[in-house]
């Protein structure tokens, strides 16, 4: 049995450093093949010292919001970029559905019982839900996967 030496690295702070990987790979300081190698050895480490070397040859990115880029994928109403995407497969769907039912209706002559309904309705109210009450981003948004890895890495 093979027993790491120093204090064993968790998958927060694995994929931390995966996100600063992928940081490094949007700004152009990394090309798709090392990335994909870089990614590979930090999922394959096991101490907390082994994830050091992944970016020792990497700029220090900066800590603070207002050194940070502002992130891409923000629309006009706010909405991040997995709820944008989201909603076009929503409303790409009930567009799907209504021309659907119009060609069924077309097709006996008259307007047929609205089915499309149960399809629009409750996939808009969830999506809505979502959007409003930001359920599922509260989680993605804390960095606290991010903090230990800095932390750990000094």
């Amino acid at each position: 049995m093979d027993i790491a030496t120093g204090t064993r690295a968790s998958d927060a702070e694995r994929d931390a450093v995966v996100n600063l990987l992928g940081r490094h790979l949007a700004d152009g300081r990394l090309d798709l093949g090392e990335y994909d190698e870089r990614v590979a050895r930090v999922y394959a480490t096991r101490a907390r010292e082994d994830l050091a070397p992944v970016l020792s040859d990497l700029p220090r990115l900066a800590d603070s919001a207002a050194a940070q880029p502002k992130p891409r994928g923000r629309g006009v109403r706010g909405l991040p970029l997995w709820q944008q995407i989201e909603f076009a497969g929503w409303a790409g769907v009930s567009l799907l559905v209504l021309v659907i039912w119009a060609a069924i209706s077309l097709g006996v002559g008259e307007f047929t019982y609205f089915w499309p309904v149960w399809v629009i309705g409750p996939w808009g109210a969830v999506l809505a839900f979502r959007a409003v009450t930001g359920f599922e981003g509260r989680a993605c948004r804390s960095g606290a996967a991010s903090r230990a890895v800095r932390r750990a890495l000094g």
